[in-house]
């Protein structure tokens, strides 16, 4: 209770407080509110993955009933989560936004809302009163909006923002429509009502409502087809948001999602079979859309929509444990699901904020304008490469250990599975698979173009620069634990076993993990003598060079003496073998001006992706809507008589339906006497 009431206290302080302050004053006092924020919502999540969960009744009101804060190991697992990349998120945006102090008013604001997500964040994964959840779920989405549209005077921020709050509140009204359904038959708001609902109807009806839920908090992870609004988002927020926002803002939907699974008792094996079949659909995808863009931010973007898929494929293969008594699959699949949350908003946000070093020190996200930047900013590609191979799934970081675990689950599952749960393996497999080669794919082009050869645009007013040390230290931070992750995952693994271990009514987690796992010490002796290995050449190529005169001279032109920027390969180049390949999968128009003559002077191919899904569910229904509303455009013709018509025939209505409505209940009166 004391907790309760000073993380209240902190939030309501800071909030009044900020809009008073200087711009510097400003940043400190949001990054001080983050931090106490932080430890006391930590007290009880650490308590909780202990085992101590923590659990407040409030009397509320009359309207919503008692107000339940429960706090358990799932719970305290997403806290956790939450509050590791908010405060990264706050430390690396402290020094990014230096570069907006002219704007104080706008700052504020983004300031307030920055502390009102987290908060709200942490509220959703304690809560469980559904009036008081959807209120901190609206807080949360309108806080995200404005955190979205900092940059407002361009119009396409302004679009993303609208497309996101659009789309945010359809998710608000799918929630809506389950809880309403719950709260009409049991009579409380309380989430255990939900486990009651469940079990005192069919299951059909326990399957109804948990896609109901699935829908909305779909949206908000971002799987396909729910995630048309999360590739402009993205983009068009500042770098240390779209960090927070592929970090930790979507994974709120995969908390939703494994909270209702606890909470509703239905069939759960068709239920993991639906999630399992969407989620790779969204992984695939999602890394086949990455590969072809040209704007580094909406490539990392789409590679949100991946990882949500491989954590769906683990809450999938969970589920169909618990359906069918697989307790390697549920534990697998569930721990590599988590797990996989915790190590996607690690190497998500620090690739995010690399992007932001990468933008804020040429101006540009277009992947075609830049390269050579590893000579000029070598700490930011250093830290971006980690990214990516942790990213891509190889060890000896982070994102290996889970998907590995993954890997593990489908291949229990192998065992005594009949013909469908067969084959659906094997399409998830194969699916998995394709996406850890196509992100391999993505992510040495964008790697290979950003950062090596030459540039490929010439910076007239400025020279990029590597960022400023605090920017640097958060990115580090996040790289030592997505490094400790992957040399000492029996840890972490561990720790999640908590969480897990609330979809098998207590059942040990680890104890299933681990008999597997007797490859997971090895993996953390590999990974270890791989980064000592990799010290000891580079420290000794660095001492043998020490003695050595460097000299530079002109390289061999390969027989043309005129070598220039354009002659390398072009990020749309290197993934043209793909982009031919995948074309009658995806949308790409092109323009082109075809190269003639040995020295040509003029020659241009441009391709432009766009995103089939959003051209069919968004697009097409919007142009028909259009088009019908069109028919009445004739109402609106500019003639003023016609408007003046149209406010005689309001007024006679207006005083016309309610005589006839009277007279009609006078006849009807009249007729049920006789």
């Amino acid at each position: 209770m004391p907790v309760i009431e000073a993380f209240i206290l902190t939030i309501i302080t800071s909030l009044i407080v900020i809009p008073f302050l200087g711009v510097q004053g400003k940043g400190l006092l949001t990054i001080t509110t983050v931090c106490l924020v932080a430890i006391l919502s930590s007290i009880p999540a650490i308590a909780a993955l202990s085992g101590e969960g923590t659990e407040t009744i409030f009397a509320g009101t009359s309207v919503t009933g008692e107000i339940p804060v429960r706090i358990d190991a799932l719970s305290g697992c997403f806290i956790l989560i939450i509050n590791f990349t908010f405060l990264t998120g706050a430390f690396y945006g402290l020094h990014y936004m230096k570069h907006y102090r002219e704007q104080a008013a706008n700052i504020s604001v983004h300031c307030i809302s920055y502390i009102l997500v987290q908060s709200s964040l942490v509220s959703i994964c304690a809560i469980q009163n559904s009036i008081l959840f959807l209120f901190a779920w609206e807080i949360m989405a309108v806080g995200s909006f404005l955190l979205v549209i900092f940059e407002h005077q361009k119009q396409e921020t302004i679009k993303a923002g609208i497309n996101f709050l659009i789309q945010s509140h359809i998710c608000i009204m799918l929630l809506l429509t389950g809880f309403i359904w719950v709260a009409s038959r049991m009579n409380s708001y309380d989430f255990k009502a939900i486990t009651a609902f469940s079990t005192s109807y069919s299951l059909l009806t326990g399957i109804v409502l948990f896609f109901c839920f699935f829908m909305g908090f779909a949206i908000k992870a971002g799987f396909v087809p729910f995630h048309t609004w999360l590739p402009y988002a993205h983009p068009a927020s500042p770098a240390h948001i779209s960090g927070v926002m592929s970090g930790v803002i979507i994974k709120i939907g995969i908390y939703g999602i494994l909270r209702m699974l606890l909470l509703i008792k239905s069939d759960y094996t068709l239920i993991g079979f639906i999630i399992l079949i969407i989620s790779v659909v969204s992984g695939v995808y999602g890394v086949m859309l990455a590969i072809i863009q040209h704007n580094l931010k909406k490539l990392l973007a789409y590679h949100s929509i991946e990882n949500i898929g491989i954590i769906g494929i683990g809450i999938g293969l969970g589920s169909i444990g618990m359906g069918t008594g697989n307790n390697a699959l549920r534990v697998l699949g569930f721990t590599g699901a988590i797990l996989h949350t915790l190590n996607h908003s690690l190497f998500k946000s620090l690739l995010f904020y690399a992007a932001g070093n990468v933008y804020q020190s040429t101006h540009t996200m277009n992947i075609e304008e830049l390269g050579g930047l590893g000579k000029l900013m070598p700490r930011t590609a250093f830290l971006f490469l980690i990214a990516a191979i942790a990213i891509c799934g190889l060890p000896p970081f982070n994102g290996f250990v889970s998907e590995f675990l993954i890997y593990n689950g489908m291949i229990s599952g192998f065992q005594n599975a009949n013909l469908s749960f067969l084959s659906l393996l094997v399409f998830s497999l194969f699916g998995l698979v394709l996406i850890g080669g196509l992100a391999i794919l993505c992510f040495t082009k964008a790697f290979g173009t950003v950062f090596l050869g030459s540039s490929r645009r010439l910076f007239h007013n400025f020279h990029p620069s590597e960022a400023s040390v605090g920017k640097l230290v958060p990115m580090f931070v996040i790289m030592a634990l997505m490094t400790a992750i992957g040399v000492y995952p029996a840890f972490f693994i561990h720790i999640i076993s908590a969480p897990v271990s609330l979809f098998s009514n207590g059942f040990e987690s680890h104890s299933t993990v681990f008999p597997l796992g007797a490859s997971l010490p090895m993996i953390s002796r590999c990974a270890t003598g791989f980064i000592i290995f990799t010290a000891v050449i580079y420290f000794i190529r660095k001492r043998i060079a020490e003695h050595h005169t460097i000299m530079s001279g002109p390289t061999w032109g390969c027989g043309y003496v005129a070598p220039n920027s354009h002659m390398q390969y072009t990020a749309s180049s290197f993934v043209r073998s793909y982009r031919k390949l995948a074309e009658p999968v995806l949308t790409i128009h092109k323009n082109k001006k075809e190269v003639k003559g040995i020295f040509p002077k003029v020659g241009m191919h441009e391709t432009h992706p766009y995103d089939k899904a959003e051209a069919i569910l968004i697009d097409y229904p919007l142009r028909q809507l259009k088009h019908f509303f069109n028919r009445f455009t004739f109402l609106q013709n500019g003639n003023p008589q016609f408007y003046i018509l149209y406010g005689v025939v309001f007024i006679v209505m207006v005083i016309v339906i309610p005589v006839l409505g009277s007279a009609l209940t006078t006849l009807i009166h009249f007729f049920n006497q006789l």
